[in-house]
């Protein structure tokens, strides 16, 4: 296996530090008609997107009855629908790859009807989206692969080293893009510029040649 060099490890290693899954929890009313709450996380393409989403009705409210359901979706041109899934409970485990540079987001809708006037049944959502190298198992592969403690911190860290050179890749093409617009926008304004400069040019000489026909006419001059 290719060892990382002391100048990555020491940064990569305090990357491993930060919490790279996104967790939250919130409480989510029950409606006949719900709208839709969505948790959005930005995912590079082909990456593996670990969801776990537990839902349990709120003890201290009203809780009737309910059904939650959840789609993964992104915020890309192409608009993917990576998955929908209905009447989910308990505690639920889902995993999908990614096509596209955008955002991903978790959406729910929690169907129900009221049990008393004015109150809704309310459920806690408790959700965890691991993106990337933290979705994948490193257990699991150190015990298939035998491997050391410090063999697989190091696979570890080779796959947020790969993440980050994806990304940096990305953001290269991203700026090459933004580049290639800046440099055709500011041509096509220049171009505008100067047909607007040869139009008022025109103008006024055409204006002069015309005044001077129609003073003549009126042998205002010679």
């Amino acid at each position: 296996m290719r060892l990382l060099p002391p100048s990555i490890l020491l940064p990569l290693s305090l990357l491993l530090l930060l919490p790279l899954a996104s967790a939250i929890k919130f409480d989510l009313a029950a409606s006949s008609s719900p709208r839709q709450k969505c948790i959005w996380n930005y995912a590079l393409s082909d990456s593996l997107v670990v969801i776990t989403v537990n839902n349990v009705p709120l003890s201290s409210g009203p809780r009737g009855e309910q059904r939650l359901d959840i789609e993964v979706v992104d915020g890309s041109q192409h608009n993917n629908v990576y998955l929908s899934k209905k009447n989910i409970k308990g505690e639920t485990r889902l995993a999908i790859n990614t096509h596209s540079h955008a955002d991903l987001g978790v959406c729910f809708k929690n169907h129900g009807s009221n049990s008393k006037p004015n109150q809704s049944p309310i459920t806690t959502i408790d959700l965890d989206v691991d993106i990337g190298a933290d979705a994948v198992d490193y257990n699991a592969i150190a015990n298939q692969e035998s491997l050391s403690g410090l063999e697989t911190e190091m696979r570890k860290l080779e796959s947020v080293a790969g993440e980050i050179m994806n990304e940096m890749e990305y953001l290269k093409k991203r700026e090459s893009r933004m580049r290639d617009t800046n440099l055709s926008t500011n041509s096509r304004v220049q171009n505008f510029a100067w047909l607007t400069l040869m139009a008022l040019i025109t103008l006024g000489v055409w204006q002069i040649f015309h005044l001077r026909s129609f003073f003549k006419r009126k042998y205002l001059i010679d």
